[in-house]
C-alpha cells in the first residue's frame, strides 16, 4: 500500500479522501491555490503544496504544477477526486510517466468513454441497450438532418464530447432540425473544441438511474447497485438516493448486468458509474445507456451508506494492484439513503453562484446524518470554483424515514453570511410528488415556480433592523447581507439562550 498520496483537488472531496487515508495510515498531501491557502482541506492534510494563483487553469487544472507538487512532496500516488483533472486522460498518462499511481482508470479507458459517439458504438457491440439513434460519419448539416428524419420526432441533437447538457437541442418539428444542428455544433465547438454531433430519439420524462461499478486488475467487476438521480436542474443533479423507488428487483439485476458488461467492454479499472435513462411504459420499464463517468461520483456517499463500504478505500487498494476487497455475493442494499447538495447560490435569481464569508456555519448531527464538507465557520466561499459547500447525506431503514430525517436535518443547518439553496431544498423535499416518487428528469424545471417563490429564511424588515442593530453593537449575533443589501440575521440559531 502507498505511504503517501497527493490529492489533486480541493473542498469536500479532498477532505473526504484525507479522512479515509488517515484511517488507512496513509500520509496525505494537499494542493492549494492562493485562494485556498487557509482552506479546510489544507489544514486537514499532513502537508500541503502551493500550485498557483486562484484561476483553476493556473493551479488545479495545471498538469505540470500538480505533477511537480507530487514529485516534490514524495507522493507515490495521486487521487484526482472529481472535477478538475479527474477525467483528463493526459493527466492520468502524465502520472504514469512520472512514476505515480493514478487512483482511477487507465488513460485509454478515459478516452474510450469520453467520446459519446465512441462509447455508444462500444455499448452496441457489447449488447448494452442504447437510446435509438444515429451517429453519422458524415457530419454535414444535410446528413444530420436526414438522421433526424430517420430517428423520428421528437429527437435530441447531442455533442459527442462534454456533458452537463451543454449543446443539447430538442427537435420537435423537422423544419427546426437545421437551426438546432447549427446551434448545437456552435455550442459544442466553443465549449469542447469539437463540433461532432449525434442524434437520439427524445425519451419523454425519463428517470436518470446510474449504477456504481468497480473493477480491478484481477478480472473482477461488480455492480454496487443503483442511485436515483432524477431530481436535477438543467441536467445538473440536485438530490440523489439509493435504492431507486422505481427500480424493481428484476430491472435492478438486468441493469446491473448491463453495467458490468459495459465496464468490461471499456477495459475499465477502479470506481466508475454507468448512467442509464429509465423509460416507464404501459408494457414495463426499459433502460438505455447514457454515458460512463470515469471517476468517483459526487453522490458516492449514498451508495456507501446503503452498501456499508468505503469506496475511497477500495479505490486505493485497487490502484495499489490489490483485488477488490469484496465479492458480488457479499454485496447487499440495506435501508435507504438520500443526498442533498448544499450550494452557495441564489435560487430566486436563476441559482446565481454566491461568494463571501460563512459568518455562521453549523452542521446538523445525529443518528443517520452524515455531512461531507470542505468548509468551516469563518471560511469564505471564493468566486473561482464550484460553489458546493457540503453534501448532506441521511440514511434510515425506509425511504419515508430517510425523507423525514432529511427534512429535519435541512432545517437544522444554519448558514449565515451567504445565500444558499437550503430553503429551495426544504421545499423540494416536502413536495408531495417527491414523497410519492412521481419524479423524472424534468420535474424540478416544471415545478420551479412553487419551489422558489416566497422562500423562507428572510426575517421581516423590522426584526432584521433590530437584530442588525444588536449585532453592530457587539451583542454576538451573526449578520449577513441579503440580496437587497439589508442586513439579515437569524436570532434563533445565532444566539444562545433564546427560544421561540
Amino acid at each position: 500500500m502507498f505511504s503517501r498520496v497527493l490529492i489533486a483537488n480541493r473542498g469536500e472531496i479532498a477532505v473526504r479522501i484525507i479522512r479515509t487515508c488517515r484511517e488507512m495510515g496513509i500520509e496525505t498531501v494537499a494542493v492549494y491555490s492562493d485562494a485556498d491557502e487557509r482552506a479546510a482541506h489544507v489544514a486537514a492534510a499532513d502537508r500541503a503544496v502551493r500550485v498557483g494563483p486562484p484561476p483553476p487553469g493556473k493551479s488545479y487544472l495545471s498538469i505540470d504544477a500538480v505533477i511537480d507538487a507530487a514529485r516534490s512532496s514524495g507522493a507515490e500516488a495521486v487521487h484526482p477526486g472529481y472535477g478538475f483533472l479527474s477525467e483528463n486522460s493526459a493527466f492520468a498518462a502524465a502520472c504514469a510517466d512520472a512514476g505515480l499511481a493514478f487512483v482511477g482508470p487507465p488513460p485509454d479507458a478515459i478516452d474510450r468513454m469520453g467520446s459519446k459517439v465512441q462509447a455508444r458504438r462500444l455499448m452496441e457491440r457489447a449488447g448494452v441497450p442504447v437510446v435509438p439513434g444515429e451517429a453519422p460519419a458524415d457530419q454535414s448539416d444535410a446528413a444530420l438532418e436526414a438522421a433526424v428524419s430517420r430517428v423520428g420526432l421528437p429527437a435530441l441533437i447531442k455533442p459527442s464530447e462534454g456533458g452537463g447538457g451543454i449543446g443539447m437541442q430538442v427537435v420537435r418539428r423537422q423544419e427546426e432540425a437545421l437551426a438546432a444542428i447549427q446551434s448545437s455544433r456552435r455550442e459544442a465547438q466553443n465549449a469542447f473544441g469539437d463540433g461532432t454531433l449525434y442524434v437520439e430519439r427524445l425519451i419523454e420524462r425519463p428517470r436518470h438511474i446510474e449504477i456504481q461499478v468497480f473493477a480491478d486488475d484481477h478480472d473482477h467487476v461488480v455492480s454496487l447497485f443503483e442511485r436515483e438521480c432524477s431530481l436535477q436542474r438543467r441536467h445538473q443533479k440536485v438530490v440523489e438516493e439509493s435504492p431507486s423507488p422505481a427500480v424493481t428487483a428484476e430491472v435492478r439485476k438486468e441493469m446491473g448486468n448491463a453495467a458490468v458488461a459495459a465496464t468490461r467492454a471499456a477495459g475499465y479499472r477502479n470506481a466508475g458509474t454507468i448512467e442509464f435513462l429509465l423509460e416507464e411504459t404501459p408494457s414495463g420499464s426499459r433502460f438505455y445507456f447514457l454515458e460512463m463517468n470515469t471517476r468517483l461520483q459526487v453522490e458516492h456517499p449514498v451508495t456507501e451508506q446503503v452498501v456499508g463500504l468505503d469506496l475511497v478505500r477500495a479505490q486505493l487498494l485497487v490502484a495499489a494492484g490489490q483485488a477488490l476487497p469484496w465479492k458480488p455475493e457479499q454485496l447487499r442494499q440495506r435501508g435507504h439513503a438520500i443526498e442533498c447538495r448544499i450550494y452557495a447560490e441564489d435560487p430566486a435569481h436563476s441559482f446565481l453562484p454566491q461568494a463571501g464569508p460563512l459568518l455562521l456555519y453549523r452542521e446538523p448531527s445525529g443518528p443517520g446524518i452524515r455531512v461531507d464538507s470542505g468548509v468551516r465557520e469563518g471560511d469564505a466561499i471564493p468566486v473561482h470554483y464550484d460553489p458546493l459547500i457540503a453534501k448532506l447525506i441521511v440514511s434510515a431503514e425506509s425511504r419515508s424515514g430517510a425523507l423525514a430525517r432529511l427534512g429535519r436535518a435541512l432545517t437544522e443547518f444554519p448558514i449565515l453570511g451567504i445565500t444558499t439553496n437550503i430553503p429551495f431544498l426544504v421545499r423540494l423535499m416536502k413536495h408531495p410528488d417527491v414523497h410519492a416518487a412521481r419524479i423524472d428528469t424534468g420535474f424540478v424545471e416544471r415545478e420551479i415556480g412553487t419551489l422558489i417563490d416566497g422562500e423562507p429564511g428572510k426575517l421581516p424588515p423590522a426584526v432584521a433592523a433590530v437584530a442588525a442593530a444588536r449585532s453592530l453593537r457587539g451583542d454576538g449575533m451573526a449578520a449577513s447581507r441579503s440580496g437587497t443589501g439589508a442586513i439579515v440575521v437569524d436570532p434563533w440559531t445565532a444566539l444562545r439562550g433564546w427560544r421561540n
